[in-house]
């Protein structure tokens, strides 16, 4: 399942449900935005699994989520 959204996001990570995460960076300065996820003490030991870089300068940074 893939979903979106800094809220649903955010609540499925509280709860340990996300096993991989796809960032998609996007080449433009806005100075502000929406933050992918809500602030949290919790640690996530990640593994960068994948990069790839699309024609439109958008950038994948796919990352795993290692076993504790």
């Amino acid at each position: 399942m893939v979903l979106g959204g800094s809220e649903l996001g955010s609540e499925f990570a509280r709860h340990d449900l996300i096993d991989e995460y796809r960032l998609y960076v996007h080449p433009v300065v806005i100075g502000r935005g929406t933050p992918a996820l809500r602030p949290s003490d919790a640690k996530v030991a990640l593994d960068l699994v994948e990069t790839r870089r699309f024609g439109n300068g958008v950038v994948l940074l796919r990352y795993a989520k290692l076993a504790p």
